[in-house]
């Protein structure tokens, strides 16, 4: 037998929901705040980096050239997530 670990009785407790109006015991009220700090700074560690990367395109031209990348295992292991993953054109949702 399956044991619940739910309480048998759900109904709300009427002394832990706040009254329209009212803020929840203990908190106060704030009006909600936006901080754009985090997107600037973002912005500016951006702005220091190159448009174009000569090391990072070097290495994917030297990747295209090799006629053996990617490897017949990692060509595999994609073609079965391919295989397996849902067709989502048959989805009726």
């Amino acid at each position: 037998m399956i044991q619940s670990t739910s309480p048998f009785d759900r109904t709300a407790r009427t002394d832990l929901v706040p009254v329209a109006g009212q803020a929840a015991r203990g908190k106060t009220a704030r009006a909600d705040q936006l901080s754009t700090h985090s997107a600037a700074a973002l912005r500016a560690s951006l702005a220091l980096e190159p448009e174009i990367r000569p090391e990072v395109v070097a290495r994917a031209r030297a990747l295209a050239a090799d006629p053996s990348y990617p490897s017949v295992a990692i060509m595999r292991r994609v073609a079965q997530q391919i295989v397996a993953a849902p067709d989502l054109s048959e989805d009726e949702s």
